[in-house]
């Protein structure tokens, strides 16, 4: 049907959609002729765009902004008396109101034109320049710039006016045009989609910082920084891609699949050999084909999502569990082990430093496994306690435990604890393994559940070393950490330096055995785990998270936000953007030894440096 101008008087004006603002309330509306409405009622600015053909981009840069809206393609008047009325109802509630409309550029340019009252808005535009001229761009052979240009003219030459500045001003407001050069695509219109993931978060960005300048100051806002003029609802396609991912993930189990089915019947023979015979590692079937999976998994269009901050988190996660499925097609294969260093980042010196020192530092006790033990039904009635600390917390915790002859390690696994039917463990190594167990991973996999995102329960990339570096840091604070527990994660470090120069399995285990005094059993295990698949670099997480997380603590950060969820050290700033925005909430449940009476003692200790040595 052929599109015909429809009389403004017919169509739904800003007092029937808005009646009245409330705060945290939002108007989600398609508007006629293709335009869109999107307005958070507390944020006092609005992002403009004029639809048009051949525009390809532009219109996603607006969308990630907390409040936006598109123009149609026709009935400009009553879109100017719709944005006029707009204002006037915000500028009577914030005192004013910010408007900035979004122009595409001419093709080749490489300027952002901010056309505004410099005079009046000094900072707001000089943060807003300094932060668009922060914008990638060397790298891909674009030299951007910005200029400012005071004009009473708002719009490019060839637009009409959406508001005149004598209006502007009786409503107290203030407009800013900005022109932007379309160096996310190329000349036939086609988005260069890498480059425009990266262009539009620190557009955005840019524009958060200098608006929030202008509410800061002009207005009588309550928005407490930047980031609360970011989106603060998911659209349900986010959703579906999110749950997605988490499906793909869920449908594999990585660490099982490259754990060897016959360590037990390998360990014998290696002993009874007296260190000389090891038959090859066997490994569980796949469950899954890699390829399938991978198709599925690029199948999602996370290019399309327009928040920055969760498209960088997909599309993350998606390069993890790409890699994680090469690595199963790889196992038993030398690339297995090249794959292992790119999923964990390598080894860093500093790290091989910290785990030197603690093996010098700290001897090995080989009276430690003679102390008195408990076994599995005692060490069940002590995770059941910690479930019901939870429960107490918040009702609708629910998880179980459950005794089995099929596992051979100690494990949670989506929030519920499994424990083989013939553990044994001191009481000291039991009071540390329930806060590493339970107090971490089953409570960071349910405050994640309490999230909008299922990633926050299934793991953000490379989550593991801030999971493991708070596990290990919980043995330390609910006083369980012991000297050959430490120990242990540092003989796993320096087992990873040796794999990475080349050692082979014989020469890793006598260097442990013999260098380092570990028992047999010990230095069979940390070798035995670092060769699994053809050379797993997981093992050496434990260390490396610690010493990171004591790291953020002694830089001042908090270690109860880290709780909410699974996620990564290098997540924080965008965690914390998140959680400004209503995204991310505080967790739910948190762990028993934050009531300890020398929690805030050792805590203190930490953020004064104490070294990882010390921490027994």
């Amino acid at each position: 049907m052929a599109n015909t101008e429809v009389s403004p008087d017919s169509m739904p004006t800003v007092k029937q959609l808005i009646p009245k603002l409330e705060c945290g309330a939002k108007t989600v509306t398609r508007l006629p002729y293709g335009g869109f409405l999107f307005l958070e009622h507390d944020v006092p600015s609005l992002l403009i765009y004029r639809k048009k053909e051949n525009d390809s981009g532009t219109d996603r840069l607006i969308r990630a902004g907390a409040s936006y809206l598109v123009v149609g393609t026709e009935s400009f008047q009553y879109y100017k008396t719709f944005i006029e009325d707009l204002t006037t109802l915000m500028s009577d509630n914030f005192g004013s109101f910010i408007l900035l409309e979004i122009f595409s550029g001419a093709a080749g340019s490489q300027t952002f034109k901010v056309r505004g009252p410099s005079h009046k808005l000094p900072v707001s535009l000089q943060v807003l320049k300094d932060e668009l001229l922060k914008i990638k761009s060397r790298q891909y052979n674009v030299n951007l710039d910005v200029c400012v240009e005071q004009t009473k003219t708002r719009q490019i030459v060839s637009e009409k006016p959406l508001l005149e500045i004598s209006h502007i001003k009786q409503r107290g407001a203030t407009l800013i045009g900005l022109e932007v050069p379309p160096v996310f695509r190329d000349e036939q219109g086609h988005v260069y989609p890498l480059y425009f993931r990266d262009f539009q978060e620190q557009f955005i960005k840019a524009i958060q910082r200098a608006v929030f300048e202008f509410v800061r100051v002009q207005t009588t806002s309550s928005l407490t920084n930047y980031h609360a003029l970011g989106k603060r609802s998911i659209h349900e396609e986010v959703f579906k891609i999110d749950k997605q991912l988490t499906e793909i993930e869920n449908s594999y189990q990585f660490l099982l699949l490259v754990a060897p089915v016959n360590i037990q019947v390998l360990r014998q023979q290696f002993f009874d050999s007296h260190f000389k015979t090891l038959d090859r590692y066997h490994y569980r079937l796949l469950p899954v084909d890699p390829d399938i999976l991978k198709r599925k998994l690029y199948d999602l269009r996370i290019d399309e999502i327009d928040d920055p901050a969760i498209s960088f988190l997909f599309d993350e996660k998606r390069a993890e569990i790409d890699q994680e499925l090469t690595m199963l097609k790889e196992r038993g294969a030398k690339n297995f082990f090249y794959s292992s260093i790119r999923l964990y980042n390598g080894l860093d010196k500093a790290l091989i430093a910290e785990a030197e020192l603690i093996l010098q530092n700290i001897p090995e006790n080989h009276e430690e496994g003679q102390r008195a033990v408990i076994d599995t039904s005692e060490f069940g009635d002590l995770a059941k306690q910690e479930f019901d600390y939870f429960k107490e917390q918040d009702s609708h915790f629910n998880s179980k435990i459950h005794i089995r002859d099929d596992v051979n390690i100690m494990m949670v696994s989506k929030g519920e604890l499994y424990l083989p039917s013939d553990y044994t463990m001191s009481k000291n190594d039991a009071k540390a393994l329930i806060q590493h167990e339970i107090g971490t991973h089953a409570l960071t996999y349910y405050n994640g559940t309490q999230q909008p995102l299922t990633q926050m329960a299934s793991g953000l990339a490379n989550y593991d070393a801030l999971q493991e570096g708070i596990a290990v840091l919980s043995e330390y604070l609910s006083g369980g950490l012991s000297g050959n527990r430490l120990r242990i994660l540092a003989g796993r470090v320096v087992a990873g330096a040796a794999l990475i120069n080349g050692a082979e399995f014989h020469e890793m285990f006598f260097k442990l055995y013999s260098q380092y005094d570990f028992t047999k059993e010990r230095a069979f295990n940390i070798t035995s785990r670092m060769f699994q698949g053809g050379g797993f670099l997981k093992d050496i997480i434990y260390l490396e998270g610690l010493v990171r997380l004591r790291n953020f603590l002694k830089e001042g950060g908090e270690l109860v936000p880290l709780l909410s969820g699974k996620f990564a050290l290098h997540h924080i700033d965008l965690i914390q953007d998140l959680r400004d925005r209503g995204l991310v909430l505080p967790p739910k449940i948190t762990p028993r030894y934050l009531n300890n009476e020398d929690f805030n003692l050792k805590i203190d200790k930490l953020k004064k440096g104490l070294p990882i040595s010390k921490m027994i």
